[in-house]
């Protein structure tokens, strides 16, 4: 097991940790059991399911979102050797964005109800508001930088990488800004690039928010 920074051991950081994992778990398995439901329909089992869920963004930031909260609220740090101020503004970029993309492209694309819209609002709007006032109120800041800036891209280029290839070999796209069938590589790039970019841009903003707000120790909390 990792050594557990000083910030993990403090009362309030676990607390807040654990609301945030519970949030996160909580509309995971609303979406496994809405997802579940719409393979079964299909006369299709839970391995289609897991397979379908894997191929969005929004579910495996979630799920990573949910790793780290449930560890550090259990007073260790799960991501072995990448810094905690590193991770965790990483994992805080990548659930904002999931946010915005989502409430200002997605959402008018499809209206669920029920439990559908709990999962829906629990992966796009509760978790992403949680992490960011976590990240805001307990998360180290210290000795973030343009380099971290640049990591963080790893894993949203690596994610469209991911999807586009599995769109070719399945013929589906989880999203409709990636859909080559539809709209075409080139475009598709495009827009991967727009993205992209839009994270830096954000990832950028994130380190002067951190260089600005950190101390040169992270105090108890």
């Amino acid at each position: 097991m990792p050594p557990s920074p000083d910030w993990l051991l403090t009362p309030r950081a676990r607390l807040a940790a654990a609301v945030v994992a519970a949030a996160g778990i909580a509309a995971l398995l609303l979406q496994a059991g809405v997802t579940y439901g719409f393979v079964a329909a299909q006369g299709r089992g839970p391995a289609a399911a897991l397979w379908l869920l894997a191929g969005f963004f929004t579910v495996l930031t979630n799920l990573a979102i949910a790793v780290a909260m449930v560890g550090i609220a259990r007073g260790f740090w799960p991501f072995g050797r990448w810094r905690p101020a590193s991770a965790l503004a990483a994992l805080t970029l990548y659930i904002a964005v999931v946010g915005l993309v989502y409430h200002v492209a997605l959402a008018r694309l499809w209206a669920p109800t029920g439990i559908a819209w709990l999962a829906d609002q629990g992966l796009h709007t509760l978790v992403p508001i949680l992490m960011i006032l976590f990240w805001a109120l307990f998360a180290p800041k210290h000795g973030l930088g343009l380099r971290d800036a640049l990591v963080w891209l790893a894993y949203p280029l690596g994610y469209c990488a991911y999807a586009l290839l599995r769109g070719a070999a399945t013929g589906w796209y989880p999203y409709p800004f990636i859909d080559a069938g539809a709209l075409g590589l080139g475009h598709v790039l495009a827009n991967a690039a727009a993205l992209t970019t839009g994270f830096f841009a954000l990832g950028l903003g994130l380190v002067g928010l951190a260089r600005l707000v950190s101390r040169p120790s992270t105090p108890r909390l």
